[in-house]
């Protein structure tokens, strides 16, 4: 493919509570054995984008350690690869990333030094499959300058005011576009990817730069609408975003419906992440799994039931786990009982404990309870 893949994988966000404490959005464990930054990488493979670069800043150890062989996803190759970056000390800047845009600029030398025609910028905390192929056709056909792809979110409007909301004319150019609006007079959502052409985005990046504008949806997107001819591309297939709780808990729990999890796991292309070397799941005497998602090195000897367990996660005599998310190396005790509770990784549930998410919010539990006294 003729483009330059960016994902956009440094952010934070502050209503994923204490699940962001100690990783990246892009970093969260998704469907059992995945992380968020997966979807983004294999559609960008997929797609046949061979250089790829990958923007971290905000609790970036746990994202860089997921990244640090880029043979997962198949960029590794003499012709392109996998790049990571991260904020530099430079003589001339020592900031952190101020924004989409101030990420792009101070890393606007691997824009100039690349020679692709255009380039692709992801966010990495969306769930979603897609031909980058198609929106690039679509972004040549329209003549466009920069194409948005998005999503009409009629069937769930109360996530409109978490996204950019845009409206069209009848050829699809963008006329609107408003910023994670309190009242949304139209459905369609930008999902965060965009098409643009390299040598307009280095020229777009150094006017920010020069009036020391930050962020890209702002200060591009929405400042250009009636300059640049912006167009939208609309998918049709899923998509989520993890950028609070309750999307984080609500996407894990998609995958239990089994058209979903068929379209992502055994529908082409495929979906690639790290691959840890762990047993199967053992299910001893006495355990019952009902629809759920039992990860690899996972032990159980009570009863899971509408549930999401990551990897290694101990499950002890007589405990009871219900439409819940239990991340990666996890212990719980005997006889504990779990429902709408998302359990933090690395955690130690003493035995005989209940921790119960109630009047319809979801509990994040986050122990630090020695394993070996129990």
């Amino acid at each position: 493919m003729r483009a330059l893949g960016i994902i956009l994988a440094g952010g934070n966000s502050n209503r994923m509570r204490e699940l962001s404490n100690k990783r990246a959005v892009a970093a969260m464990p998704v469907a059992g054995s995945y992380r968020s930054i997966d979807f983004a990488l294999s559609n960008m493979t997929n797609s046949h984008i061979q250089r790829v670069a990958v923007f971290t800043q905000y609790n970036s150890r746990s994202l860089n350690e997921h990244l640090s062989s880029s043979k997962w996803w198949d960029f590794g190759r003499k012709q392109g690869g996998l790049f990571v970056f991260t904020p530099t000390i430079t003589n001339t800047n020592s900031y952190w990333y101020k924004g989409t845009a101030d990420a792009l600029y101070q890393n606007i030398g691997f824009l100039k030094e690349s020679h692709e025609p255009y380039v692709v910028i992801a966010s990495g905390d969306g769930i979603y499959k897609i031909d980058y192929n198609r929106v690039l056709e679509y972004h040549i056909e329209k003549g466009a300058d920069i194409t948005v792809v998005c999503k009409d979110l009629a069937g769930d409007p109360a996530q409109l005011e978490r996204f950019g909301v845009i409206k069209t004319n009848e050829d699809g150019q963008i006329k609107e576009f408003e910023e994670k609006p309190l009242v949304a007079d139209s459905t369609v959502a930008s999902i965060g990817v965009y098409v643009v052409r390299r040598r307009q985005l280095i020229e777009l990046l150094e006017e920010c730069a020069r009036e020391e504008r930050t962020d890209f949806v702002k200060d591009i997107l929405i400042r250009h609408k009636n300059v640049k001819k912006i167009y939208a591309y609309k998918m049709d297939t899923y998509w989520s975003n993890i950028s609070d709780v309750d999307a984080y808990f609500k996407t894990n729990m998609d995958f239990l419906n089994k058209e979903i999890r068929d379209y992502f796991f055994k529908q082409y292309p495929d979906v690639y992440s790290k691959v840890d070397d762990l047993p199967p799941a053992k299910y001893n005497r006495g355990s019952e799994v009902n629809n759920s998602l039992i990860s690899s090195g996972c032990i159980i000897n009570g009863t899971v039931e509408n549930s999401v367990l990551f990897k290694e996660v101990f499950v002890g005599n007589n405990c009871v786990i219900k439409n819940s998310i239990i991340l990666n190396d996890v212990y719980i005790g005997d006889n504990v009982y779990i429902e709408n509770c998302i359990v933090e990784s690395r955690d130690t549930i003493r035995a005989n404990s209940s921790h119960v998410g109630e009047n319809g919010k979801i509990k994040i539990v986050v122990e630090k309870n020695s394993r070996y006294i129990l």
